[in-house]
């Protein structure tokens, strides 16, 4: 591997995203961190050691994934590849400061809004994008007008839905870089037995026991990394782990897609770009 060799995982100092920060830097790329919460990430990155660094900010708010992406840009020459890790199961709804629901934001928007503010990086260095996403988009029921603030929340589909909306942008951004290097593919990586979703309580406690059967994070985080390091041009596709699958009519709307991403411009202040 290139000793430049620079991989970016959002949400990496935990679960599906520690473990392939830990198997990028098995295979001695420079890895960066995105954390939520300093002392998580710091440990994280003293855990994994080789080369690893950090940036700090809550993907859930607006102004700091901008202060992510800025950080990125002014520390990182290159970006080989982006995996978008990060992701939120709402147990109960919470609006960001932004007004906005907290999944909606973190699922959704974020990945997103760094498509757009790390794109010059992304071009200068032909980047892969790698979608983390879930199987569960398919029992998502997006309505542009209430899913944003989350007037439609439930415990549940909340979570679908917004990995619904995220997954309708990955075949937009794969036409946008069409013939520039930059690809983008998603991926959903298995059942696996991490942190998201447990609601704390009795339920959590019973939902403790029952991930103990599913699988551990480092066989998610493999076909992650396959994907992450493939060669090739082709983009715009989904994996069911390790087999590339069609999108369910649900996320192959066009119109409905063409929808989201105009939204999406107008709610991340992207403006002036296709």
């Amino acid at each position: 591997m290139d000793d430049n060799f620079t991989a970016v995982v959002t949400g990496g100092n935990r679960g599906i995203g520690y473990a392939v920060a830990a198997e990028l830097v098995r295979r001695d790329c420079r890895v960066v961190l995105v954390a939520r919460d300093r002392e998580r990430g710091e440990r994280a990155a003293a855990a994994l050691g080789g080369s690893v660094g950090l940036v700090v900010g809550d993907l859930s708010v607006l102004s700091e994934v901008r202060s992510v992406a800025n950080e990125l840009m002014e520390r990182s020459e290159q970006i080989d590849v982006l995996v978008h890790n990060a992701g939120v199961w709402p147990a109960r709804l919470v609006r960001t400061p932004d007004g906005l629901e907290q999944a909606f934001a973190v699922n959704h928007l974020a990945p997103f809004l760094l498509n757009h503010l790390l794109e010059k990086r992304f071009l200068e260095g032909r980047t892969r994008v790698v979608q983390v996403s879930a199987g569960l988009y398919v029992k998502g029921r997006l309505d542009v007008d209430r899913t944003p603030t989350g007037a439609d929340f439930h415990r549940m589909r909340t979570y679908c839905t917004t990995k619904l909306a995220n997954l309708l942008m990955v075949p937009l951004f794969a036409r946008r870089w069409q013939g520039t290097g930059v690809t983008i593919d998603a991926i959903h990586p298995g059942v696996i037995r991490t942190g998201l979703g447990d609601p704390g309580g009795v339920l959590g406690l019973v939902l403790k026991a029952m991930k103990r059967s599913w699988a551990a994070p480092e066989q998610g985080a493999a076909p992650v990394v396959r994907l992450a390091l493939e060669p090739g041009d082709a983009s715009g596709r989904y994996f069911d782990a390790d087999r590339q699958v069609p999108l369910e009519p649900v996320a192959a709307d066009q119109a409905l897609a063409q929808r989201v991403w105009e939204q999406a411009k107008m709610l991340t202040g992207v403006r002036g770009v296709a």
